[in-house]
């Protein structure tokens, strides 16, 4: 897939729109600032992102995660009030985020959930640079962040009538994939769900499987593939962060890593303690720039920025107050020295290429 020069927008692989609509009340059509009230609990992570913060930044294209969590996760949060202890449990909590999103694109005419790739098209087309801002549409990939509301495999057809668009089998242990850090790879039931994502050729996300799951999915999944918000374990070496291996087999398949923003997987040295000052988007152009000398290409590294994931305000990189921040990461990577086509191919093209290749015709 080529990208034309007015293709000069983001593509962000990660952010948890409806998972913070129902676990803390926010309103993604209301500017972030606006929702930092008085009010706001101080063990609350603070809200960054939203449509129009978004939309200032160029990010017109976001994948919209649906995130359920067990209610045995550990160290859950008092903010995290909505757990499931059963599949049917985490399956409801699935369907009032799914329809979260399905609302807001009834609801405003700048938002379109992408199901095919006619729908693609036609919000890339609004972001020329002749049109206006509220011209522009943004578009919405729904993704399922580990696969639990999947009541089972063949279940998979009822959600992609729903919208959903990409599916990362595990963030904690689920059903069909052991996690990171964990022993174990693929069960038998995340085969057979490989198997039924391949039918409908769905974007399977390795981001937060097991090194033995990720490998079972990268030899068996014939479909396009990402880590949708993975960064390099050279920065951290946190199982949840993919190794260099992983990476390059990754690119064999010419999948794309999206590289977040939190600075604990951005410098090795920082402690949830430190200053916000003391990460900067420098910080992220260096985990870009080594998936690219390791890959030997600016083909296999995007943004999946997980700018929204839950964190405390000084875990994200100076410069970044809000999600409308994010349009100067292209600034960082033309001062280090990418020229604009491959900024144009980070910040967007990659992961758009992966996009299109696992949608339907409309």
């Amino acid at each position: 897939m080529t990208n034309s020069s007015s293709d000069r927008f983001i593509v962000d692989a990660q952010q948890n729109i409806a998972f913070n609509a129902q676990q803390l009340g926010l309103d993604y059509a209301r500017w972030a600032w606006r929702q930092r009230g008085k009010d706001s609990r101080q063990d609350m992570p603070p809200a960054v992102t939203s449509l129009r913060d978004n939309m200032l930044a160029r990010v017109a294209i976001v994948f919209a995660s649906l995130q359920v969590l067990s209610e045995s996760t550990p160290g859950l949060a008092p903010w995290q009030r909505y757990t499931y202890r059963s599949a049917a449990d985490a399956q409801q909590l699935a369907l009032w985020q799914m329809d979260y999103y399905r609302r807001l694109a009834d609801d405003h005419d700048q938002i379109r959930l992408i199901l095919t790739r006619e729908d693609l098209d036609q919000v890339r087309q609004t972001w020329r640079d002749e049109n206006e801002i509220g011209k522009r549409v943004q578009g919405i990939v729904v993704k399922m962040k580990g696969a639990e509301p999947i009541s089972e495999p063949r279940q998979l057809e009822e959600w992609l009538e729903y919208g959903l668009r990409a599916v990362a089998p595990a963030w904690h242990p689920t059903r069909y994939s052991a996690s990171a850090g964990a022993d174990g790879g693929l069960t038998l039931l995340g085969y057979e769900l490989l198997d039924v994502m391949a039918g409908f050729n769905v974007l399977l996300d390795i981001s937060a499987m097991s090194e033995g799951a990720a490998a079972d999915a990268l030899d068996v999944y014939e479909g396009a593939i990402i880590a949708s918000h993975s960064n390099p374990r050279y920065f951290n070496n946190d199982p949840r962060c993919l190794s260099d291996e992983q990476i390059r087999r990754l690119a064999e398949r010419d999948g794309v890593i999206g590289i977040m923003m939190y600075n604990r997987f951005l410098r090795k040295d920082w402690h949830p303690h430190d200053r916000k000052r003391q990460v900067t988007l420098s910080h992220w152009v260096d985990a870009v720039d080594y998936v690219c000398q390791l890959t030997g290409s600016v083909a296999h590294v995007g943004l999946g920025s997980d700018i929204d994931g839950g964190y405390p305000y000084q875990a994200l990189p100076a410069a970044i107050d809000t999600s409308s921040d994010l349009w100067l990461l292209n600034r960082a990577l033309r001062e280090r020295g990418f020229d604009e086509v491959e900024a144009t191919q980070i910040l967007g093209g990659n992961m758009l290429r992966k996009l299109k290749e696992s949608l339907p015709e409309g």
